[in-house]
């Protein structure tokens, strides 16, 4: 498979101001980008990605005619944009406005304004997004494993199923939360689990206690992949036996190396 290198990436943003589009240009000119349009609007981004799909889209929180989160989830539910890597660049940091963002499955959330190195790392995010590598081990073949994958947004178990396939992972089962693993824990046995925090009736807190003390695979490897800010909440998480925690957004090499390290250790 060919490679795609960081010259090479088509980069689409999506600015209405003229300065902070001028500045976002220049600091991915600077980074090795060449390739670049820029758009005022969500709906003008939507047609350019139609007409010249783009490898990254990066986009300014609000635009004229929807907000940066109106615009992934229109792209996630489009069966031609779906896949196509998304930044945020913006200065908002509410909760509310923010989490949507983060379930929908971004490469990275930049502040306004924001240093060199961190577009880079992000943009170094997308290649290994856009040219995945698969896990190595020295036990297992990732093609053999088998994954649950559980979190109640189906946007953010699309990203995190995109992100274990580009690792060469294939068998992966779904739950919407908690309590709709149980029953397939029951029933079948996995390599390792994927569980978010936040869930109705049961969290990724509940399940992890659920798995270690009271199902038949109490120690299967357990990463939880989340927006849970809360310290004393991501520490009784490690309380309850996770053996490993991601923020989202969170980096495909990050990702790697945790599950590396999890089957390693088993």
């Amino acid at each position: 498979m060919t490679t795609k290198s960081l010259q090479e990436m088509y980069v689409l943003l999506v600015e209405p101001s003229q300065p902070q589009s001028k500045y976002i240009l220049n600091q991915l000119n600077e980074s090795g980008i060449s390739r670049f349009e820029s758009v005022k609007d969500g709906q003008s981004a939507l047609d350019a990605m139609h007409m010249y799909r783009p490898d990254l889209v990066i986009s300014s929180m609000y635009l004229p005619d929807m907000t940066g989160s109106d615009l992934i989830h229109a792209m996630r539910a489009d069966d031609d944009l779906q896949d196509m890597p998304f930044m945020l660049i913006s200065s908002e940091t509410g909760f509310d406005m923010i989490d949507p963002i983060r379930q929908a499955g971004v490469t990275a959330i930049l502040p306004k304004p924001f240093e060199s190195d961190q577009l880079k790392r992000a943009l170094f995010n997308t290649l290994d997004m856009i040219n995945p590598k698969s896990i190595q081990l020295d036990d297992f073949h990732a093609e053999d494993l088998k994954v649950l994958v559980v979190d109640d947004s189906l946007t953010a178990r699309k990203h995190i199923k995109r992100v274990l396939a580009g690792l060469g992972i294939e068998n992966i089962v779904e739950a919407d939360d908690g309590v709709s693993a149980v029953p397939v824990l029951a029933e079948q046995f996995f390599d390792f689990v994927v569980t978010d925090y936040n869930m109705p009736q049961m969290d990724g807190k509940a399940l992890i206690e659920y798995i270690r003390n009271n199902s038949n695979q109490g120690s299967v490897p357990v990463l939880m992949v989340t927006s849970e800010g809360n310290m004393n909440n991501l520490a009784a998480v490690e309380q309850a036996g996770v053996s490993g925690i991601c923020d989202k957004p969170f980096e495909t090499d990050t990702v790697r190396a945790l599950i590396q390290n999890m089957l390693s250790d088993i």
